[in-house]
C-alpha cells in the first residue's frame, strides 16, 4: 500500500500516525528516485565528446583512376600494375577504379548522405609534379585538388590531407626513392608546394600514410611496389628517411605555413595491438613487446617518446643481428644527437589505422623460417590470430575490438597520452549491400574507442572509417570491398549505392551515441 510522504499529524492519533510515520519515511527512502534524494541529474547514457569527429577516408591511387589523364606522371602503381599483373589478385590495375578524377563530386554526396564530418583523402604526387619534382608543376592536376577541397568546404566537410599514400612518382623512383636520402629535399618541395596552394583552405594534415607498409612490402620483399627487394636494409633505410622527412615537413609547416595556429600536421601509422602468446611465459611476454616495439615503435619512438631515437631493443637487437652478420655497422641507420632532437616531436597527433590484433611467441627457427638479414628475422617473433573471432573477406582481417582499446592504452602508457587520430578503421567483403559484418565490426570497434575514451582517459580525439567507396585494393584488387558505399564498376558513371552500414554510422555520428538495439 502506498501513502506517500503524507503529513502525520493530520491523522490526529498518535499511536497510528508514529506507525504510519515510519513506514511513510522508508517509503519515501526506497520509492524517491536516488537522483531526487541527492539532487544530482540522472546520468546520460555514454557518449562521444562533442569535439570529436567522425569522417571516413580515401587514397589517390585507389579510387582517382585517370591515370593518364591531363598531365599525370607514372608513379610506382602504375609501373607495378602494368608490367606485374600477375602479382594482382584478379589482374586489376587503378587505371579507371572509380573515377573519382571526373566523379569527385558524388563522392562528396556521399559523404553528405552519412553526415561524415570531415574527409581524409590523399594527394597523387604525380599528378600535381608528373615527375616528382617542382619543375613539373602541373596546374590542371593542382585544380582538381582545388576542386575537391572547395566542394567539400561548401558542404561544411573539413579535408584533411594526407601527402604520401604509397604512390611514389615514377621518375623519383629511377632515383632511388625512399632509400635514397635525397628524397627528404624532395619530399619538402612536394610539401611546400601543397602548403603554398592549400593551407588557406586545410587545417588538417597527414605526410606519410603506413610507412611501415611501403618500407617493408616494397622495400624489404616482392609483395608491393616499388618491389625492391632488399630485406633488412632498404627498409630500414627507407624508414630513417621517412622520418627525417616527417621532420622537415613539419618544422616547415609550423614555421612558415600555420600563422594563426589553428592548423595540425601528423604522421600516421599502422598498428595491431600483439598480446603474448602465453601471458605467463616471460618469453612470449618479451616477443609480445619486441613486436610492438619494431612494429609501431620503429616510427613511433623517435617521434613521441621521451627520449626519441628508435626503441632501445630495436637498436640492440638490429646492431647484435649486424656484428653477427660480420657488417662494419649497423643495418638500422644511426640517427645523430642533433637528429634525434630535431625528430623528436615532430607530430601534433598520431595518426592511427587499425584493423586487427595478433598473439605473439618467439620463433625458435629464425635461421630457416626468413632470409638473413631481415626485418622479420629481427623480430623473430611467430604471430596468430584467435581463430573464433570474426573473418573478413581479407584472410589477415580478424575483428578484434578488444586490441584496439589495448593498443590505445598501450599509446597512452609509453608516449604519455599523446593525441591520437584514429585515420582508418573498417572491414571487407564482398561488396553486398546489407553489410552486417562491416556494421558488427564498426560497433565493436566504436564501442572500444568509447571506452578508451571514457573510461581510459586515452587522449583519442576522431574516428575515420574506411573507406567511403569501394576501391582498388592494392594486391587484392576488387576481390575486396571496403566501401560504406557500394561502386559499380562495370557501370559508365560508376555508380555508387550506400550500404547498410551508411545508416548505421550516421546514427552514430548525429546522436553520438552506441545504437542499443
Amino acid at each position: 500500500m502506498f501513502f506517500g510522504c503524507l503529513n502525520a499529524k493530520r491523522l490526529g492519533i498518535i499511536g497510528v500516525a508514529a506507525v504510519i510515520v515510519i513506514v511513510t519515511v522508508v517509503l519515501c527512502v526506497v520509492l524517491i528516485p536516488q537522483s531526487k534524494k541527492n539532487n544530482v541529474t540522472p546520468p546520460t547514457p555514454q557518449q562521444f565528446p562533442t569535439t570529436f569527429k567522425f569522417g571516413s577516408a580515401s587514397s589517390a591511387y585507389q579510387i582517382e583512376g585517370a591515370y593518364n589523364v591531363d598531365g599525370k606522371g607514372e608513379n610506382v602503381w602504375d609501373v607495378m600494375t602494368r608490367d606485374y599483373p600477375e602479382r594482382i589478385l584478379d589482374g586489376s590495375n587503378g587505371n579507371d577504379a572509380a573515377n573519382s578524377y571526373e566523379f569527385y563530386e558524388e563522392d562528396v554526396k556521399a559523404l553528405v548522405e552519412a553526415k561524415m564530418q570531415f574527409y581524409r583523402f590523399s594527394i597523387s604526387w604525380s599528378r600535381i609534379l608528373p615527375t616528382g619534382d617542382i619543375s613539373s608543376a602541373n596546374e590542371l592536376g593542382l585544380q582538381y585538388y582545388d576542386n575537391l577541397i572547395n566542394a567539400l568546404i561548401k558542404n561544411k566537410i573539413e579535408p584533411m590531407i594526407t601527402m604520401y599514400h604509397w604512390d611514389m612518382p615514377e621518375k623519383l623512383q629511377q632515383l632511388g626513392g625512399m632509400p635514397n636520402p635525397i628524397i627528404v629535399d624532395y619530399f619538402e618541395q612536394y610539401a611546400k608546394l601543397l602548403f603554398e596552394r592549400y593551407a588557406d583552405r586545410v587545417k588538417l594534415w597527414n605526410t606519410f600514410n603506413e610507412p611501415i607498409i611501403f618500407c617493408e612490402y616494397g622495400h624489404g620483399n616482392l609483395v608491393h611496389a616499388p618491389l625492391v627487394n632488399s630485406p633488412g636494409i632498404g627498409d630500414y633505410l627507407c624508414g630513417h628517411h621517412v622520418l627525417l622527412a616527417n621532420a622537415r615537413v613539419y618544422r616547415m609547416y609550423h614555421n612558415f605555413y600555420n600563422a594563426d595556429k589553428t592548423g595540425k600536421i601528423g604522421i600516421v601509422l599502422n598498428s595491431p595491438y600483439t598480446w603474448p602468446l602465453d601471458a605467463s611465459n616471460e618469453a612470449d611476454v618479451a616477443a609480445a613487446d619486441q613486436s610492438m616495439q619494431f612494429w609501431l615503435g620503429w616510427f613511433a619512438h623517435p617521434i613521441f617518446s621521451s627520449t626519441g631515437g628508435y626503441p632501445p631493443v630495436m637498436t640492440n637487437v638490429v646492431n647484435n643481428n649486424s656484428i653477427a652478420e660480420s657488417r662494419t655497422w649497423s643495418r638500422l641507420p644511426e640517427f645523430t644527437a642533433d637528429e634525434i632532437v630535431y625528430v623528436k616531436g615532430t607530430s601534433d597527433f598520431l595518426g592511427l589505422n587499425y584493423y586487427t590484433s595478433h598473439y605473439a611467441t618467439p620463433a625458435t627457427d629464425a635461421s630457416t623460417r626468413w632470409p638473413n638479414p631481415s626485418y622479420y628475422k629481427d623480430v623473430n617473433s611467430i604471430l596468430s590470430q584467435n581463430q573464433t573471432w570474426p573473418v573478413a573477406k581479407s584472410s589477415w582481417l580478424r575483428s578484434a575490438p578488444d586490441g584496439l582499446r589495448a593498443l590505445l592504452n598501450w599509446i597512452k602508457n609509453q608516449y604519455s597520452n599523446p593525441e591520437v587520430f584514429i585515420t582508418e578503421n573498417g572491414w571487407s567483403d564482398s561488396g553486398e549491400l546489407e553489410d552486417e559484418g562491416r556494421i558488427e565490426y564498426l560497433r565493436g570497434h566504436l564501442q572500444a574507442v568509447l571506452d578508451a575514451v571514457l573510461r581510459d582517459r586515452c587522449n583519442v580525439v576522431g574516428h575515420t572509417t574506411w573507406s567511403i567507396i569501394d576501391n582498388f585494393e592494392w594486391t587484392a584488387g576488387y576481390t575486396e570491398r571496403f566501401g560504406l558505399f557500394h561502386i559499380d564498376f562495370t557501370s559508365p558513371n560508376k555508380t555508387r549505392t550506400a550500404k547498410s552500414s551508411v545508416a548505421f554510422l550516421r546514427s552514430i555520428i548525429q546522436t553520438r551515441m552506441m545504437p542499443t538495439d
